[in-house]
């Protein structure tokens, strides 16, 4: 069987399903040292690696992407009415939304590192649409003219290929041409030991009885004896439901508590370095996704951390899809006429009324933005005089006041230039 036959006899089965993030039984899983095969579906199975996606891709999809256009004095303006302006703030396809779209884009690329989208173009270079390909299915190589070639198989098993000027890559950590760095491979001991580590708990936790204690009995018992106590045990004390019932003892039989619990075998504390572990690989604040065992959630503190979330995780993520929306989306026109897309990173005060109002009053105060410029982002209309940038007038040079608009010396400071 040919490469390519064996690789579509394995894709197509799930490529027939609704698109989503998990693997079928097999497919592109690693081996781990700890013994465990590490897969997406079974890296998503981690709670901690649940929540570090999410929080990544959750955020990123939930932030206005817009065109802007760069004016000649300097400024830039939102380009609502540009072609690709709807294409990557409502949607980008048939079926997603702009927050579905980005949101499995941004989770493909925490998992495998690359995310890849067949972007059709209309006349004159434009993309009419955005179509989201599982990154397990696709195959990147150069050919002899120095283009890039993609290849997967579609819904009914049929190979595709593609330039590079019909796909749309998103290359993650360590992106070279062919496509970024795996974070299910790279990672693949740490979660294949994340893993381990929750199947032993689950076996631990499993038999309700296996920690509770022992039976002592004076003499030995009888193969008939020792078989009818444990169907006694099993029926009338095994599993949580049946946690809290009194054990009858009779004929000589002692019960001692056993004292081994998953902290005496520092089960806990292992699985929570795994949590710390996978928080580095993802590159999550772990107090983001409710590890708070080191660090409080409340206060100066928690605002810390999310400011340095912002500025070392979330920001570079953000400047990886803009600057790939730039190079292969944009036209060579649009492009030279000033237009660039960024992600509007305001939209994360949306939830926080109260430094919302302490951002606009900033810039207000310092002349930064208009009254209007605030209104609008509120969704609130215009008021008269309000697109008139102000400043306390205070803030002028001593001896100076303004007047009609400029600055101009008081007139004791005149005097006081006269006589001297």
């Amino acid at each position: 069987m040919s490469v390519w036959s064996n690789f579509k006899t394995k894709a197509v089965a799930v490529i027939r399903r609704s698109l989503n993030l998990r693997d079928p039984a097999g497919w592109q899983s690693e081996g781990s040292e700890a013994g465990e095969h590490v897969s997406a579906e079974r890296i998503l199975g981690l709670s901690t690696a649940w929540a570090c996606i999410n929080l990544h891709a959750g955020t990123i999809g939930s932030l206005p992407l817009l065109v802007y256009q760069k004016q000649a004095d300097g400024s830039a303006v939102v380009a609502s009415d540009h072609w690709l302006y709807r294409l990557l703030h409502d949607s980008p396809n048939a079926d997603q939304t702009a927050l579905d779209f980005w949101e499995f884009m941004q989770a493909v690329l925490e998992l495998r590192g690359n995310a890849y989208a067949y972007a059709p173009k209309a006349g004159g270079g434009r993309t009419i649409s955005l179509q989201p390909i599982p990154a397990d299915y696709v195959q990147v190589k150069r050919l002899d003219s120095g283009d890039l070639e993609y290849s997967y198989p579609n819904d009914r098993g049929e190979p595709q290929r593609r330039t590079q000027a019909e796909m749309f890559h998103i290359r993650g950590f360590g992106g070279g041409p062919l496509g970024g760095l795996s974070t299910l491979s790279f990672g693949r001991h740490v979660f294949g030991l994340a893993i381990a580590l929750d199947k032993a708990a689950s076996s631990t936790f499993k038999n309700g009885l296996r920690s509770a204690g022992i039976l002592k009995f004076a003499n030995w018992l009888k193969p008939e004896q020792r078989k009818e106590t444990r169907e006694i045990l099993e029926r009338e004390h095994l599993g949580a439901g049946n946690s809290g019932k009194p054990l009858i003892l009779e004929g000589g039989v002692d019960w001692q508590t056993m004292s081994l619990s998953p902290e005496d075998a520092q089960m806990l504390q292992s699985r929570g370095f795994s949590v710390e572990e996978m928080c580095r690989f993802f590159q999550a604040p772990p107090v983001l996704i409710g590890h708070t065992e080191k660090v409080s959630a409340w206060g100066t503190g928690i605002e810390q951390i999310i400011q340095g979330y912002i500025k070392f995780g979330l920001r570079r993520r953000c400047k990886r899809i803009e600057q790939a929306v730039w190079k292969q989306l944009l036209t060579p026109a649009d492009k030279a006429a000033g237009f660039y897309v960024e992600f509007a990173l305001e939209g994360l005060l949306r939830g926080d009324p109260k430094a919302r109002a302490e951002f606009y009053r900033v810039m207000t105060a310092s002349g930064i933005m208009s009254i209007n410029e605030c209104r609008r982002l509120e969704n609130l209309p215009p008021v008269p005089g309000g697109d008139v940038p102000r400043l306390q007038q205070q803030n002028v040079p001593l001896g100076m006041q303004i007047s009609n608009g400029a600055l101009v010396a008081m007139p004791d400071q005149e005097a006081a230039d006269a006589n001297a």
